[in-house]
């Protein structure tokens, strides 16, 4: 085995990298070594019933199918995160668009909502960047999203999030749109070499404007690039350290600068496609309405659930695992209106 090769204990960038991918692919192993005996022991079960007649041991036997529907529906989509980045971290970018106010606070839900997601799922969440907005929500945030195949799941949610609601922000309650648009990029292993000149690289100094403690430190020591080629920029201020944040941020660029050159690779393709589009009607990827009806649906797959309260509490496995099986439209989740 590679992990017990002495050569390597003396490379630990290396060594984590190996003992992450062991564990990953020991937990398929053993999940589909579980469902094995699992199935079995439920044969085992189904048939005691049938002859005892025990209408317990049915429901038994019952509820036994339902969690290993759940199993077998993780080994499919594992199966499904076979992509070159799927299995590392991701970067995930939200912006609020125009609109002031009403867009700033939904740009905050939607932060929260990533929070929330990754904080159900087990990952490490580190706010890489945190512009508070004008008066309520923020402007813009980034967050570092650390687990397996945390990219492979959330690839797919750039695109611009438009939110349909009552105002809280309007004295006359009226309803209004806003829209935030979201960026995912996988963070890439230092092994993967980046080309980036200096010359076209613009680095700014700046006070964090987040809240501090549970976000970001609020000191002088935030660094945001700017790239000039191609249009990226990327910022960091989760560190005292100036020195800290410009290596960060510079890692943060070489990975989306991956990204993008991966997208041109697969320009002709339709999956994993994680262009940045505009904040505007008819661009949208999915719509969260909360007047006059509860519904959050995902236009490319047409997948909608009726339970937007849980959606903003992170429960969006429904719309990741659609997108991930191909987009074909799954069960509805809710018998609410066809469109959005």
């Amino acid at each position: 085995m590679q992990s017990e090769n002495p050569d390597l204990w003396n490379k630990p960038a290396e060594m984590q990298k190996l003992n992450k991918e062991k564990a990953i692919l020991e937990k398929a192993v053993n999940s589909w070594t579980e469902l094995n005996r699992r199935v079995e022991d439920g044969q085992v079960l189904l048939e005691m019933a049938v002859e005892a007649n025990d209408e317990g041991t049915f429901l038994e036997v019952k509820a036994e199918l339902d969690a290993l529907d759940q199993i077998v529906n993780e080994l499919e989509i594992a199966k499904m995160l076979s992509g070159e980045l799927d299995m590392n971290n991701a970067y995930i970018s939200m912006n609020a668009g125009a609109g002031g106010t009403e867009a700033q606070d939904w740009c905050e839900m939607l932060y929260r909502m990533y929070m929330r997601y990754a904080d159900s799922h087990g990952y490490k969440v580190e706010t890489m960047e945190y512009n508070e907005g004008d008066g309520a929500g923020i402007k813009g945030a980034t967050l570092l999203i650390s687990g397996p195949y945390a990219y492979g799941h959330l690839k797919a949610e750039s695109g611009v999030h438009r939110l349909v609601r009552v105002s809280p922000y309007d004295s006359n309650a009226r309803r209004h749109t806003s829209f935030s648009s979201v960026f995912t990029w996988a963070e890439v292993d230092d092994d993967i070499k980046i080309e980036i000149n200096p010359a076209d690289i613009t680095v700014e100094t700046y006070r964090s404007s987040g809240a501090g403690g549970q976000h970001v430190n609020k000191t002088d020591s935030a660094v945001r690039m700017r790239h000039a080629p191609s249009g990226i920029v990327v910022s960091c201020q989760t560190q005292r350290s100036q020195h800290e944040n410009r290596a960060t941020a510079l890692k943060m660029l070489k990975a989306a600068l991956y990204e993008k050159e991966v997208e041109k690779q697969n320009a002709a393709k339709d999956a994993a496609n994680a262009t940045k589009k505009a904040n505007e009607w008819g661009s949208q990827i999915r719509s969260y309405v909360m007047h006059p009806y509860q519904m959050v649906k995902d236009h490319r797959t047409q997948y909608e659930t009726s339970q937007v309260q849980s959606v903003m509490d992170g429960d969006l496995d429904g719309f990741i695992y659609a997108m991930l099986k191909g987009g074909v439209k799954p069960r509805s989740a809710s018998g609410s209106p066809d469109d959005i």
